[in-house]
């Protein structure tokens, strides 16, 4: 696997990833939407979907890792080598990026019409997270276990024999097969169980490459970007992530 492969690959994946999940909360979010108001668990069902199509894609070329949490776990079990990570760094906040455009040209119209409203809706929450209840502490605390929720059964996976997912030392992260369904499934149960007190980032480049988007793009009356709540989304999946990894180090 070549560092070019490595960035392809997770770049087209995460950007279908973003695609998917950022679509969703669009569809769900947005005026003259024909899914408005379709609620919480279609947001979920649509970012596990995402996961599913991205990783997919993905792994055949990068292992579809599509996470920074996901690869710095992986890195700290010795699956991935050290050598790669900022390659996969790389793609995955570069894939975060085109898909949050993409979703913005999808709904393009829609986004246009929220000049038009009488009482604008605010768009960020579309493009990246924000808590319920703004407590830097509890928010930071909440993305810490919600990604060990996600990155510990995906190392524990590829002990499982029959998932498909036996981790390859410096290739994959899902594997193939089953093990992707599996973890798109993880990802749905994650955001019913665990995504209701900060939206479940559980992913720094799904969160920092989005707001970076929203806050460069021509929308009208989109609102803050909040760049005083955007280290909590990267900070808290890679304590996360690194944290289930030493877990699993010394489980096995």
């Amino acid at each position: 696997m070549t560092h070019g492969s490595i960035i392809f690959g997770e770049l087209i994946g995460t950007a279908i990833l973003i695609l998917f999940g950022a679509g969703v909360c669009a569809a769900v979010t947005l005026n003259h939407s024909k899914a408005q108001g379709a609620g919480w668990v279609v947001i979920a069902f649509g970012w596990g979907f995402g996961v599913l199509a991205g990783a997919y894609t993905a792994a055949p070329k990068s292992g579809g890792h599509l996470n920074p949490a996901v690869t710095l776990g992986l890195a700290i079990a010795g699956i991935t080598r050290w050598n790669d990570v900022p390659y996969y760094l790389l793609g995955q906040l570069a894939g975060a990026i085109l898909g949050s455009v993409l979703t913005w040209l999808l709904y393009f119209a829609q986004f246009q019409a929220n000049a038009e409203e009488d009482k604008a809706l605010p768009t960020l929450g579309i493009f990246s997270t924000a808590p319920e209840i703004r407590n830097p502490a509890a928010n930071l605390i909440t993305e810490i276990i919600a990604t060990m929720g996600l990155v510990l059964p995906i190392l524990f996976f590829g002990k499982n024999l029959g998932t498909g997912l036996g981790p390859i030392p410096g290739t994959t992260a899902y594997g193939s097969g089953i093990g992707i369904l599996l973890v798109s499934l993880l990802v749905v149960g994650i955001g019913l169980s665990l995504g209701g007190p900060t939206g479940y980032a559980i992913n720094p480049a799904r969160d920092l490459g989005p707001r970076l988007t929203h806050s460069v793009l021509p929308i009208p009356n989109k609102g803050s970007s909040d760049w005083g709540y955007a280290w909590i989304p990267v900070v808290g999946p890679l304590i996360g992530g690194a944290l289930a990894a030493l877990v699993y180090k010394a489980a096995f």
